[in-house]
C-alpha cells in the first residue's frame, strides 16, 4: 500500500501540481485550510505533510500556518511536516523548524527535490513509528525483566506473582537457556525483599573444595590460605534472596549444611563454632533430573522436598508460540542500538527461519544468534545467511499450522507475482476479498513488493 501524504495549500493550482508530481508513489489527500487539514490528518493519518504557511483567513500572514503546524504535531508528534514557503519567508520557515517542522522548501518547488525530501520523511517517520510500536508491544509483554506473550510464559508470570508474596523456597526447573535466573530475579523483585540483596551463584562453576567456603564463609586460619575472616553468600544475602543455580551439583556433605539452614535459618562458617542467624529466601534451579539423583543416592530426598515447596517449570522456547519473533525484535533493537545500526529489520525469509528453528539453546541461543547477525549484516535487512540457521538444524517435523501457513504463503505469493502485485485481481483469483488478502499478507509477513 502507498504511504499517505497530506498536502495543505490554499492555492488549488499548487495543490494539483504537487499531487500530480507525487501521485505515482503516494496516496494523496488534500486540504485548503487549518480546519480541513486537521480533519483530514486525523482521519487519513499520513506520515508526511506538505504545509503552506499562508492559509486563510489571512493568507499573507504565517500565523495560521504556524498554528496548523502546532496542532498537527500535538496530534502526532512523529509526523514529518515539510513547510512550503515563499522566498521572503525563510526566517519564518526557520522558526517553524524550531517549532518541530521536519524541513522546508522554497517556492517554486523543484519536483525531484520534493520527491527526495518526501521519500526521506516517510522513511524516517516509518522507522520512528515502528520503534514506538515495538516499545509499546514490549512494555505490554514484559514482566520484571522477562518477556513473552504466549500462554505458557503468561502462566509462569502469574505463578511468580503468587509465590513472590511468600518466603517459601522455590525450585525452578527447565532446559538450559530458558531464563531460570531471570525468573529468580523476578521473584525477588516482586517480593517484600526487593530492597534487599539478590545474590546468585552457579554451584557447578566453583570447585567442590571451595564451594563450602564460598557459600558459608570461613574463619581466619580455617585452612591453608585463609588469612582473614570471610563472609559467604548466605550472609551476603541476609535480608534478601539467595539464588543457587545448578543445585544438583552440590556434593552430599554440603547438602546436609544446606538442609540445616532451611530447617533452622542459621549457618556456621568453615572453621567456626558460632551459629549465625540468617534471614534469606532460597531460590534454586537445575536442568538436571533431581529425582534420578535421589534414586542414585547423589541427592538427598529430604533436601529435595525442602527446596521444592513450590516448583515452577520454565517452558522451552519451542513451546512458546509467538515469543520467538517478539524476543528476536527486542534483541534486534537492543543490539542494533549498541552497534550504531539503526533501522535494522528481518526480511520475510529470516522471520520464517526464526519461527521454524527448534532452538535447542532456548532464549540464550536466540539472543546470541541475533547479536551475531547484527554484527555481521551489511544491509538494513537481516537475512537467513546473517542468522546462520542452516536448514539441517531446523525442526525435523513441521506442524500442521506450519504446513497450512506455508501453503497459504506460496499461493498468495504466486497470485501476486502473476498479477504484478495488484491486490484486486490476486484476491479474485484466490477467492477472497481484498481486506481478507491484506490480513493474510500481514499475518504471513508478505510484502507487496
Amino acid at each position: 500500500m502507498k504511504p499517505k501524504l497530506l498536502i495543505v495549500d490554499d492555492d488549488e493550482e499548487i495543490r494539483t501540481q504537487m499531487k500530480w508530481a507525487l501521485a505515482g508513489d503516494y496516496d494523496i489527500v488534500l486540504a485548503e485550510d487549518r480546519a480541513s487539514a486537521m480533519e483530514t490528518f486525523q482521519s487519513a493519518k499520513p506520515l508526511v505533510v506538505l504545509l503552506d504557511l499562508g492559509l486563510p483567513p489571512h493568507p499573507g500572514d504565517p500565523d495560521e500556518g504556524l498554528a496548523t503546524l502546532s496542532d498537527l504535531l500535538a496530534v502526532e508528534r512523529l509526523a514529518k511536516v515539510v513547510i512550503i514557503t515563499g522566498q521572503g519567508e525563510k526566517a519564518i520557515a526557520l522558526r517553524a523548524i524550531g517549532a518541530g517542522a521536519y524541513d522546508f522548501m522554497v517556492k517554486p518547488v523543484d519536483p525531484e527535490e520534493l520527491k527526495l525530501l518526501v521519500k526521506r520523511g516517510c522513511h524516517v517517520a516509518g522507522l520512528e513509528l515502528e520503534y514506538r510500536q515495538m516499545q509499546q508491544m514490549m512494555s505490554g509483554n514484559s514482566f520484571s525483566g522477562m518477556m513473552g506473550s504466549s500462554s505458557a510464559v503468561r502462566t509462569i508470570f502469574e505463578s511468580i506473582r503468587k509465590v513472590a508474596t511468600t518466603d517459601a523456597p522455590v525450585l525452578l526447573l527447565g532446559e538450559s537457556g530458558t531464563g531460570k535466573e531471570m525468573a529468580a530475579r523476578a521473584i525477588h523483585q516482586c517480593s517484600s525483599r526487593k530492597d534487599g540483596p539478590f545474590i546468585a551463584i552457579n554451584c557447578s562453576a566453583i570447585p567442590e573444595t571451595l564451594l563450602e567456603s564460598e557459600l558459608f564463609g570461613h574463619e581466619k586460619g580455617a585452612f591453608t590460605g585463609a588469612h582473614a575472616q570471610r563472609k559467604g553468600r548466605f550472609e551476603m544475602a541476609n535480608g534478601g534472596t539467595l539464588f543457587l543455580d545448578e543445585i544438583g551439583e552440590i556434593p552430599l556433605p554440603l547438602q546436609v549444611k544446606l538442609l540445616r539452614f532451611l530447617q533452622e535459618q542459621c549457618i556456621e562458617r568453615v572453621g567456626g563454632r558460632q551459629a549465625i542467624n540468617i534471614d534469606a529466601r532460597v531460590v534454586t534451579a537445575t536442568n538436571a533430573d533431581l529425582k534420578k539423583g535421589m534414586a542414585g543416592a547423589t541427592f538427598r530426598e529430604d533436601l529435595y522436598y525442602r527446596l521444592a515447596v513450590v516448583q515452577l517449570t520454565l517452558p522451552p522456547l519451542r513451546d512458546r508460540e509467538g515469543d520467538v519473533r517478539l524476543l528476536a525484535q527486542f534483541f534486534l533493537q537492543r543490539f542494533g542500538a549498541q552497534s550504531n545500526k539503526s533501522g535494522l529489520a528481518f526480511d520475510s525469509e529470516a522471520l520464517r527461519a526464526l519461527d521454524r528453528y527448534a532452538w535447542p539453546g532456548n532464549v540464550r541461543q536466540l539472543e546470541n544468534c541475533i547479536r551475531r547477525a547484527v554484527i555481521m549484516c551489511e544491509g538494513k535487512r537481516l537475512t537467513v545467511r546473517d542468522l546462520e540457521l542452516a536448514p539441517a538444524e531446523q525442526g525435523a517435523t513441521a506442524s500442521l499450522k506450519d504446513a497450512r501457513e506455508n501453503l497459504e504463503r506460496d499461493m498468495i505469493q504466486s497470485a501476486l507475482r502473476k498479477h504484478a502485485g495488484k491486490i484486486a485481481p490476486a484476491a479474485a483469483e484466490l477467492g477472497v476479498s481484498r481486506p481478507t488478502l491484506y490480513d493474510l499478507m500481514e499475518k504471513l509477513n508478505i510484502g507487496k513488493e
